[in-house]
């Protein structure tokens, strides 16, 4: 199964694909989880995101792109994966659909987490991070929002709808289902 999963900070998709990546035995693979270990290990393209890191600036999607093509060659994500995080834009849905077609495989599905912008700031602001206050949130989910409309709207029939609101067994159960149809 080679899912991408969407959805706003906040919603639970961490939660959830930990969860998944263990019902479908396929790994979760995060960016952040993909920077934070290249730049710890001091691979070349570690060294390079953390000079864009340090210097206050965006890790540019050649950079990612080459993360994530890497974590996609690694064994264990040969029968599938859950991306989250890549892609963020719709440039670098066109760069995974290149490297996975050079691989003579697609998507399976866009998993989009939908869950109401007040109860993701409700959740955030129960995590009590200091860096979570009302407005920045407001903030991160109008960017969200910005970056990811234009996904959806290229993924089109690939996207799978999943309402991330309740408990996360009953989430979890919707989406299962959803990607079983």
């Amino acid at each position: 199964m080679r899912l991408v999963l969407l959805g706003p900070p906040g919603a639970g998709k961490g939660t959830q694909a930990a969860i998944l990546s263990e019902k479908l035995g396929v790994p979760h693979i995060s960016t952040g989880d993909l920077f934070r270990a290249n730049i710890g290990e001091g691979t070349p393209l570690g060294v390079e995101a953390k000079e864009y890191i340090d210097a206050g600036k965006l890790v540019p999607t050649d950079v990612t792109a080459r993360m994530v093509e890497s974590r996609l060659l690694e064994e264990d994500a040969r029968e599938g994966f859950l991306l989250d995080g890549f892609p963020r834009t719709v440039e670098q849905a066109d760069i995974l659909t290149d490297l996975l077609s050079q691989k003579g495989v697609a998507l399976d599905g866009v998993l989009n987490f939908s869950v109401d912008e007040d109860v993701v700031v409700e959740r955030m602001l129960a995590r009590g991070r200091a860096d979570d206050n009302e407005e920045t949130i407001r903030t991160r989910l109008g960017v969200y929002r910005d970056e990811t409309s234009p996904l959806i709207e290229h993924y089109g029939d690939a996207i799978i709808n999943i309402d991330a609101e309740g408990d996360v067994d009953e989430i979890n159960e919707r989406a299962m289902k959803a990607i079983n149809k």
